[in-house]
């Protein structure tokens, strides 16, 4: 296979027009050198341009994530929203929370008939999906963290966006398959619709997009939230049934929240709290099977993988009862991850038999979320660690390009309960936690978290995938703490998930059949899928010895400093 090094410099349209195939480095063994995994080749290229640059991880993390939004707009967005943790190298740890939030205009039955039936049509697709953007208030609030000015950690993605780029073959499959739906969710053609199919190779030119992030550039946060391109979506609502208004855009804050912390074998784990399950159940899922002593047991073999199934089946039912946006529900944490209330979860474990999801909560099962979110692990030279997650929902969120702006919209509402008992687009119903109402963040199971080993940063760590996020990252920090993988096997081995309700336990279709047949005959209904989640993983050593692995599942790769 041709493969090439594509430098993020403005170059002609015809040299883009050139490449057909871009260089995906899945690995990097590096000392003293920042480290970016993402999603995209030229998104992780854009974050290690920024650290050659004077730039910091937190610098890095801005400028692949506006890389993204062009390259990657399947999941990378300027207008959906996200979770960063960081860990500064003084030993700071912070999140910063930039999840949409429902309009001032939602209210809990909006997605509702006359009859009380669930019209999930609304909440999915078109503009009465949307909910009120994050991230590039996310962006800016993270700018302080960092060294450079915004205008120089957008101006890659500038370049990406009015000069193009060649695509892969998975994106222009994934064009390809969804240009129906940019059809019929667009009264104004989009960047992504032509005559002709796509094809690895072809050149995307967004100059929309370019204009957009220029504004932003000029303007700061006020050049998205405000003046023409605020005007630009709230004009899109209006060619449907959207209700964000120019308030909603304005008054969008995000909010820094304190990390959930926990100790786990010698080391302590950082990870996202409420609106994000992921942190919680990290730490259920973590403390649950710590009590079986996980170590004695080899990888994906029947007792291990039994262990963490039920962990994994407690923790999400407790997902579903408890868990929503902490402003607007009891945050009852402290109690969810307390050792007195997990082992009382514990004592109906049996190695006999599988526990029945009905004996560990009340089937209230809880929201599904689209497995097309993107996760970004970073760290420098300095030590800096930063992970953050961030997505639009489905595929290219509610398949709206804002007409005149280049940028999709997500449909972040489904994430919400649309009706208590009523399933979502995967399937998967919420409770009262989780109703709609104005200015509520929805659940998410995003999870970007940072192990601490020796107070520094030891495992950055995050995957996209929906409910199976923090499953994907429990397995890979127990891949690496206890069953002592390598960071690429950490990675690439074959994945599992449980989620409560439904009662199957999804496996990677290359997962060990002896394993499956023994679960089987323990009464587990075992489901094959083609993938889970794609981590993004960085490992630093005691020695200061970093390792970056970029998932094999997808065009996800690793760039150095």
């Amino acid at each position: 296979m041709k493969k090439f090094f594509l430098s993020l410099v403005v170059i002609s349209q015809f040299a883009f027009a050139q490449f057909t195939d871009i260089s995906i480095v899945k690995e990097i063994h590096t000392k003293d050198k920042g480290l970016v995994v993402s999603a995209h080749p030229l998104a992780s290229e854009a974050g290690a341009k920024v650290m050659k640059m004077g730039g910091n991880a937190y610098d890095a993390v801005i400028a692949t994530q506006y890389a993204l939004a062009v390259v990657y707009p399947q999941a990378g967005n300027i207008a959906g929203g996200g979770f960063l943790v960081g860990v500064k190298n003084n030993g700071e740890k912070f999140t910063i929370d930039f999840r949409e939030t429902a309009p001032e205009k939602s209210s809990r039955d909006m997605y509702l008939d006359k009859k009380g039936n669930a019209n999930t049509d609304l909440s999915q697709n078109g503009r009465l999906a949307v909910g009120v953007p994050g991230s590039i208030a996310g962006f800016y609030a993270t700018l302080k963290h960092a060294n450079l000015p915004m205008e120089k950690l957008i101006q890659p993605a500038i370049d990406l966006a009015e000069q193009g780029f060649s695509i892969t073959l998975k994106e222009a499959n994934l064009l390809n398959y969804h240009m129906k739906s940019f059809a019929e969710h667009n009264k104004i053609k989009t960047i992504f619709q032509k005559s002709t199919p796509w094809k690895q190779g072809d050149l995307l030119i967004q100059k929309d997009l370019a204009e957009t992030l220029k504004l932003i550039q000029k303007n700061g946060a006020k050049g998205f939230y405000e003046g023409k391109t605020a005007q630009l979506i709230i004009e899109e609502m209006k060619r449907g049934n959207g209700i964000i208004t120019l308030n909603d855009l304005k008054n969008y804050k995000v909010v820094e929240r304190k990390p959930i912390t926990f100790n786990y074998k010698g080391t302590e784990i950082v990870s996202m709290p409420l609106p994000s399950s992921g942190g919680i159940l990290l730490a259920q899922m973590l403390k649950m099977s710590g009590y079986e002593n996980l170590e004695k047991y080899q990888q994906n073999s029947t007792k291990a993988v039994q262990i963490m199934v039920e962990a994994e089946r407690r923790s999400f039912a407790d997902r579903a009862e408890y868990m929503g946006d902490p402003d607007f529900i009891k945050d009852q944490t402290a109690m969810l991850i307390s050792d007195e209330y997990l082992k009382n979860r514990w004592k109906t474990f049996s190695f006999d038999s599988a526990t029945p999801s009905a004996e560990v909560g009340k089937i209230i099962p809880q929201p599904k979320e689209s497995t097309e979110t993107t996760h970004i692990s970073i760290i420098d030279k300095e030590g800096n660690a930063v992970a953050v997650t961030t997505t639009l929902n489905g595929l290219y969120g509610s398949q709206v390009v804002v007409a005149g702006a280049g940028f999709l919209l997500n449909n972040e509402m489904d994430d919400f309960s649309v009706k208590p008992g009523v399933p979502n687009m995967f399937g998967a119903v919420g409770g009262e936690a989780n109703a709609i109402k104005p200015g509520k963040r929805m659940l998410s199971s995003m999870t970007p978290t940072i192990v601490m080993k020796n107070s520094k940063p030891y495992i950055i760590v995050g995957t996209p995938g929906g409910t199976t996020i923090p499953t994907s990252v429990y397995q890979s920090i127990v891949n690496i703490i206890d069953f002592k993988l390598s960071p690429n096997m950490a990675v690439n081995a074959p994945k599992f998930h449980h989620q409560w309700l439904p009662e199957t336990v999804l496996t990677e279709k290359n997962f060990p059949e002896a394993t499956i047949s023994d679960l089987e005959k323990k009464g587990y209904i075992i489901e094959k899928t083609s993938q889970i989640g794609r981590t993004e993983l960085i490992i630093i050593d005691d020695d200061g010895n970093a390792v970056a692995v970029a998932d094999g599942r997808g065009d996800d790769s690793v760039a150095a400093e």
